[in-house]
């Protein structure tokens, strides 16, 4: 299993439109084959800054998601909202895989 991280620059003045993208991708990524953690919005702190994270199984599960991604009616239309609006400044993704785990039974409450 691996997580990719997406970290977005975002316009400031446009949140809104990255919290209905965000909202989008909440009903076509799990769709496409993803398993979807979330998308996060600034809140405090940097304006500027949101996060998307989903896991998927491989390298390979994820060029057959982004196939069934871009075959996605809503999929198509969350790529044109965010080109048309151009709240999108950067985004780069990153994958990761689990180095802490198995950690239950070390985290003490």
């Amino acid at each position: 299993m691996i997580t990719c991280f997406i970290r977005y620059h975002i316009d400031p003045t446009k949140r809104e439109q990255f919290v209905q993208y965000a909202r989008n991708w909440g009903e076509a990524i799990p769709r496409s084959g993803a398993d979807l953690v979330g998308y996060f919005a600034p809140h405090e702190g940097s304006s500027t800054l949101a996060y998307g994270v989903y896991h998927i199984e491989s390298l390979a599960a994820y060029e057959a998601y982004r196939a069934r991604l871009k075959e996605d009616p809503l999929g198509r239309e969350n790529y044109e909202f965010a080109m048309r609006e151009k709240f999108l400044l950067r985004e780069d993704r990153t994958f990761l895989t689990l180095a802490s785990g198995p950690h239950g039974k070390l985290v003490k409450f």
